[in-house]
């Protein structure tokens, strides 16, 4: 594969209940590329993000899951997407991420 961007590395935020409730901890969650590891994912949101300092990364692979639906032709079975996300936590000092403030 071919050496990832920090534009590549995250996808999207996670915006759930958990999430925002871990923001006031100045923890920030984000689907990030399969095959991103930790080093690259503090980089990319310390260039993505004015005045953010990273302290920790934690990251969780999520395994695909099994679906099956009917179609006119009988039952379908597929399966969804794996996604990997990542915790990021903030030192003190840093700012929040202006993305989330509104929510």
């Amino acid at each position: 594969m071919a050496a990832l961007g920090y534009y590549d590395v995250i996808i999207r935020p996670v915006v759930t209940e958990k999430s925002m409730g871990e923001m006031a901890e100045k923890k920030y969650t984000f689907f990030v590329h399969p095959e991103a590891n930790k080093s690259q994912i503090k980089e990319a949101v310390e260039k993505m993000f004015d005045g953010v300092k990273v302290e920790k990364v934690s990251t969780m692979n999520c395994p695909t899951k099994t679906k099956r639906r009917n179609s006119k032709g009988g039952i379908t079975v597929g399966t969804t997407a794996k996604t990997k996300k990542a915790i990021v936590k903030l030192t003190e000092d840093s700012k929040d991420i202006e993305l989330f403030s509104g929510l």
